[in-house]
């Protein structure tokens, strides 16, 4: 069976990293196996999902190239998630509450007091109909929570010991007790669904065969997997990554705002260079630069991501991206020059490369190369005679070496002292691309009058 996955954001925000991780796991995954890629966007927080982080989410994977084969959006779902609502308080699994969260508060302080588990005691349970009765007529509003299958032969409201597990895709054999649980909430008094149900819910529908997302779902897997039984289905694999963490050591929770993917957009990386390092890190390959979303998919392999914390560090993926660069070809990019005005071709580009850390340098170069800059004159002896012994055009990869050997011999400057003040005098700058293939492309007429110190 050809596996079915999803990436199921929340548009109530834009899409970061830790995002781009989960999204680039499935995504890839369904790649390498021929399946079937879901964007499914969770907007039953209705007070703080927007269309316009929908649209920026669709966006952003589009930019990451990581296209999907449909789309669904919890919205247009109400009627459906009514349906198996009312067929789970039919059946009893599914019971209202009327407590306050000022009251459920209260009460977890009392048991804490007492060194019991914090944990729902199911008082609701205990209402007659008469008494619901009464309280919907005082006007309380219940919320509706999913009674747990943990307690012995499923009668009594005491918890018992119920273990649930599953053999994790990434995490091997997991556990989770559904006794130390309480009994979740899935719909709020507004009469709104919460994640932990309408995700089911599609799952089943949409034919979901494996779910792959952060490991902090872990324990809403037991609860899951509960839910799936008491709709009589059949539950996806499930497969839980390490989260993030930054170059520190520290977690990434409060700075996944500029870690968005629209900050890598404006930083000019390449989405190639942030899709292989979302999926690269915290796993046993290298991170490296891979020119096609098919050989990073060709990757991809469960067993090679670590339970660990995976380390990301931007300085470290503004590397990845220069690397990137210099395996592309001309070819690549040679539209995306244009647009930048660079139309020194080929032959520009295989000069310039090795020195890009994001494709919008090359721009910078074109400038040192064809535009009107201040020349550096450290060593004005050495200049003038640098001048002196400028050989005539045409030239080619060789001048560079026939004329430094020419100032040499006039000077008797060499290593440093020699490259150096050339460098300064003819680019303005301490470093960048080899000479050699610079010198043609700004041509005799700047080079003579950058060694006399005029802007050209």
């Amino acid at each position: 069976m050809k596996p079915r996955v999803r990436f199921a954001p929340s548009p109530t925000g834009r899409l970061h990293i830790g995002n781009i991780r989960t999204a680039a796991l499935n995504w890839l995954y369904a790649r390498k196996h021929g399946g079937h890629f879901l964007l499914r966007l969770d907007d039953t927080d209705t007070a703080r999902s927007t269309d316009e982080f929908a649209q920026a989410i669709r966006d952003d994977l589009e930019w990451l190239g990581l296209t999907w084969d449909a789309e669904a959006r919890q919205q247009d779902r109400t009627a459906r998630y009514d349906s198996m609502a009312a067929a789970f308080k039919a059946s009893g699994v599914l019971y209202p509450a009327f407590e306050t969260e000022e009251e459920l508060d209260r009460r977890r302080k009392r048991q804490l007091a007492m060194h019991r588990p914090p944990i729902y005691d199911r008082a609701a349970l205990k209402l007659s109909e008469a008494e619901i009765a009464e309280k919907i007529a005082e006007g309380r509003k219940s919320h509706w929570r999913f009674r747990l299958p943990n307690t012995a032969n499923g009668t009594g409201l005491a918890p018992q010991p119920t273990l649930v597990s599953w053999n994790d895709l990434i995490r091997g054999d997991q556990t989770v007790d559904l006794g130390s649980l309480s009994d979740p909430v899935l719909i709020r008094e507004d009469g709104t669904y919460l994640y932990t149900f309408t995700s089911v819910i599609d799952d089943i529908d949409f034919g979901i065969t494996h779910i792959v997302r952060g490991e902090d779902h872990v324990t809403n897997t037991g609860v899951q997997l509960a839910l799936f039984e008491a709709a009589g289905a059949t539950p996806p694999a499930f497969g839980h990554h390490s989260l993030l963490i930054g170059a520190d050591g520290q977690a990434l929770s409060k700075r996944l705002g500029a870690l968005s993917v629209q900050s890598f957009r404006d930083l000019g990386l390449e989405p190639m260079a942030v899709l292989c390092h979302a999926a690269l890190v915290g796993t046993s390959d290298a991170i490296e630069p891979l020119a096609s979303r098919d050989a990073l998919a060709e990757k991809l392999d469960f067993d090679k991501i670590s339970t660990a914390p995976g380390r990301f560090d931007v300085e470290e993926l503004k590397s990845l991206n220069g690397k990137l660069l210099h395996m592309l070809d001309y070819g690549d990019v040679a539209e995306r020059l244009h647009a930048l005005g660079v139309t020194g071709g080929e032959t520009f580009w295989n000069a310039v490369r090795g020195n890009l850390e994001v494709l919008g340098d090359a721009r910078l170069w074109w400038d040192v190369v064809t535009g009107d800059i201040e020349p550096v004159i450290e060593d004005a002896k050495m200049t003038v005679a640098a001048a002196d012994v400028l050989p005539s055009e045409p030239w080619s990869e060789n001048t560079w070496s026939e004329w430094t050997a020419a100032v040499k011999s006039r000077t008797g400057a060499k290593g440093k002292a020699l490259f150096h003040p050339l460098r300064l005098a003819l680019t303005g700058r301490e470093s960048g691309p080899e000479l050699k293939s610079l010198l043609p492309l700004i041509g005799r007429d700047r080079v003579l009058a950058r060694l006399e110190g005029k802007r050209a």
